[in-house]
């Protein structure tokens, strides 16, 4: 005779099937945000950077020629504000698809454990 009480093998089954999935799911996404606000929160903090010191560099000029050096500046500026959005980008993009790897594992995970109680 099992030891084992129906109430507590619903219990169990309910944990393992329903819970247990839905925790580890919501727990995949949580990680996940968080890791897409820290890219958010660095880049937000490197352009802001990049934009003060702009501003400052600015408030430099006092004749021609620092005008024409500040402009000359703008295209490296230009280009390192471009190289930072891709590098955003595809930092994002590789988060995304880690994500996604991770949620289809976890469903594959999850249906394999639905067919084996099904089978029961």
């Amino acid at each position: 005779m099992s030891t084992t009480t129906t109430p507590d093998r619903y219990n169990e089954q309910f944990e393992r099937l329903l819970m247990g999935p839905t925790r580890a799911f919501f727990g995949l996404g949580v990680d996940h945000l968080e890791k897409l606000v820290n890219v958010q929160l660095e880049a937000t903090k490197a352009y802001t950077e990049l934009g003060l010191r702009q501003w400052r560099t600015a408030l430099e000029i006092r004749e021609p020629k620092d005008l024409e050096s500040y402009v000359q500046g703008q295209q490296e500026v230009v280009k390192t504000v471009g190289e930072r959005v891709k590098g955003d980008a595809e930092r994002v993009v590789a988060l995304n698809r880690e994500f996604a790897e991770k949620a289809q594992q976890l469903a594959q995970e999850n249906a394999s454990g639905f067919a084996k109680t099904a089978r029961k």
